[in-house]
Order: structure tokens, then C-alpha cells, then sequence
């Protein structure tokens, strides 16, 4: 009986910790690059060790491919909750490199600390303050939350969401286009109109040097535009952030 009972602890443990160790990777901040895999493997210990007691482990099916179908899946449920978020990090790190193109500083990049790729300089200022809002939130408290709850309405070894949950995944990875459009928008807007006043002037005044100093007026409007424009940061990213982790909930929920 007690080695019933150790048997089926270890397979909880193991499942639930395979689900976790899926957020561990593909979430925000928590699976960055640039967290220590020490700090991430703790993490994802301690986590397991919270959660497997609360839920039954699944029962084994036979054949080595079935029980490597389940880890993948419950690997994935982790990879939806974290890749939801994700999107909206990838629609601000757009937004950024369509600013800094409009500003004319696409030429100016750096390391990005995040994923350590060669980065436009705005992209990484983007994405520095929308991770700031990120914690100042607590939205990686959402992520843990909903992870517990996902146990709930969705017990280990049932996953299909490679057959339902992919296509609603995709859909969710449609919008990071438009949400980066959004957050471009008041710079994009503010250098299309000095685009449209200089080229006036340039017409009106073929004499004046408008190539000159066109650029300058664009990066200086722009800068100040933006700077206008995070004041209204946190309240569109928590709505984002808020959007994001219903999506991933919705779309674990279509693969019961």
C-alpha cells in the first residue's frame, strides 16, 4: 500500500511539475533569459512541491509514445498561459521598432538583456518599461494563480489542446500586430503629421534646407509625444495584461 501511495505521488509530482516547468519557460520575467537557471529551477521546485498535493495524478496509459503525449501536453499547458502574456510583450517590442523607425533611430541597437538579440535601442525601452508595469502589477501572481487553477478544470493527463487550444492560439498571436499599432499610435500619428507640414514647407519654400532639419524636428516631436504617451501605459497594459490571461484561460478550457 505504501509503495501504491509512492507510486502515485511521483506521478503527481512529476506531471504537475512537467506543467509548471512549461510557464518556468514561456512566461514573462520568470522565463527570461536573463534569470538564473538556479533561481528558475527553484522556482519551478517550489511551485511543484505547493500544487502536487492538492491534485490527483493521472493513471499511466500503456505505451512509451501515449505517456510522452501527456508530458507534452501538460508541458503546453504551461506554454499557452505563458506565451498569452508573451504577445504582449512582442506587440510593445513592435511598437518600438516602428517608433524608432519613424524617429530614425532604426540604426541604433543594442543587447537586449531579455532574450540577448541585437535590438533597436526603442524596443528595449519598450519593453523595460512594460516588464516594470508587469511587476508593479503583480501579473506573475495572475500567471501562478491561474496555473493552480488550470489543475482545477483541467486535470492532468486529459489535455487535447494540441487539437483545439493550437488554432485559438494562433488567433491570440494575430493581434500582436494590431495591439503594437496602438501603442505606436500617438508617435506614428504626431511624425505623420510633421511629415505632411514639412513636405508644405519643402513646396511652398524649395530654398529652405527641409532635409536639414526635418530629421531633428521629428525626433524631438516624437520624444516628446511618447513621453506624453507613458503616462497612459499602465492603464492600456493592465487591460492588455488582464486580456491576455483570460485568453490563456479560455483557450486551456477548450481543450477539456
Amino acid at each position: 500500500m505504501e509503495l501504491l501511495h509512492l507510486e502515485t505521488g511521483l506521478r503527481a509530482l512529476v506531471f504537475t511539475g512537467v506543467r509548471v516547468s512549461g510557464l518556468m519557460v514561456f512566461s514573462p520575467f520568470l522565463g527570461s533569459l536573463s534569470t538564473p537557471m538556479p533561481v528558475k529551477a527553484g522556482l519551478t521546485l517550489a511551485v511543484t512541491g505547493l500544487l502536487f498535493r492538492l491534485h490527483r495524478a493521472p493513471a499511466l496509459p500503456e505505451g512509451l509514445l501515449a505517456c510522452a503525449g501527456i508530458v507534452l501536453a501538460e508541458f503546453g499547458v504551461g506554454l499557452v498561459l505563458g506565451l498569452t502574456l508573451n504577445f504582449i510583450f512582442d506587440a510593445v517590442e513592435f511598437a518600438g521598432q516602428m517608433v524608432g523607425m519613424q524617429m530614425g533611430f532604426s540604426l541604433v541597437n543594442i543587447i537586449d538583456p531579455q532574450t540577448q538579440v541585437d535590438t533597436p535601442v526603442l524596443s528595449i525601452f519598450h519593453q523595460l518599461i512594460t516588464l516594470l508595469i508587469f511587476l508593479q502589477f503583480n501579473v506573475h501572481h495572475w500567471l501562478l494563480r491561474g496555473l493552480g487553477k488550470s489543475f482545477a478544470y483541467l486535470p492532468a493527463g486529459s489535455v487535447a489542446w494540441l487539437e483545439t487550444g493550437g488554432p485559438a492560439l494562433l488567433r491570440g498571436a494575430a493581434g500582436i500586430g494590431m495591439v503594437g499599432v496602438q501603442m505606436a499610435a500617438p508617435v506614428l500619428l504626431a511624425t505623420m503629421v510633421a511629415d505632411i507640414t514639412l513636405g508644405f514647407l519643402g513646396k511652398a519654400s524649395p530654398q529652405l534646407p527641409v532635409l536639414f532639419f526635418g530629421l531633428s524636428i521629428k525626433s524631438v516631436l516624437s520624444l516628446l509625444v511618447m513621453i506624453a504617451a507613458v503616462v497612459f501605459w499602465p492603464r492600456t497594459l493592465e487591460r492588455h495584461f488582464m486580456e491576455a490571461v483570460v485568453a490563456g484561460e479560455r483557450v486551456l478550457q477548450l481543450t477539456r
